[in-house]
């Protein structure tokens, strides 16, 4: 009877083991989390954001703009904070910087945030926007303006070395 007690106890705590590896906090989430960051600063860094937005305080507000985000390089910094080497262009306006921003994830799917960010020559910003198999989409607003913005992720192709003389 005593060994049949122990024998429970023992399934149950290998039971318990097994299943808290599964939960929120087990090394199995902790490692695909590790990996879907590290996916998204390889697919991000080297990559442009190529899309359009919209603009409240334009006299046609869904009419679409072009913008493009050259990303140099995406890495997730010891605070936690992810820091974006961006290129800005959309209108008449062409700027780099580095942005610092927290990224959020929704399950496999990571969501940049900008709160409040002051970008110098441009005004201050708040954004929410997602990246998901090669497209982004969110929503942006200014102090007294805001709309939508949505493109693709494009990777920046590398110029390919001629073949070496007498290589075939």
């Amino acid at each position: 009877m005593v060994l049949r007690w122990v024998e429970s106890c023992v399934l149950l705590v290998w039971l318990a083991s097994a299943a808290w590896s599964q939960q929120p906090g087990g090394t199995d989430r902790t490692t695909r989390q590790k990996n879907r960051e590290r996916d998204f600063a390889t697919r991000l860094s080297g990559a442009t954001l190529v899309g359009h937005f919209t603009d409240s305080s334009r006299p046609r507000p869904t009419t679409l703009h072009e913008e493009r985000y050259i990303l140099e390089s995406v890495r997730k910094l010891d605070s936690g904070q992810w820091l974006f080497q961006a290129r800005i262009q959309y209108g008449e306006h062409n700027l780099t910087l580095p942005l610092t921003l927290p990224v959020e994830w929704a399950d496999d799917t990571p969501v940049i945030l900008v709160n409040n960010l002051p970008v110098p020559g441009l005004g201050t910003f708040s954004a929410r926007v997602l990246i998901h198999n090669g497209y982004y989409a969110g929503y942006w607003r200014a102090v007294d303006h805001g709309g939508h913005l949505f493109g693709r992720v494009e990777r920046i192709k590398l110029k390919q070395s001629p073949p070496a003389a007498g290589s075939r």
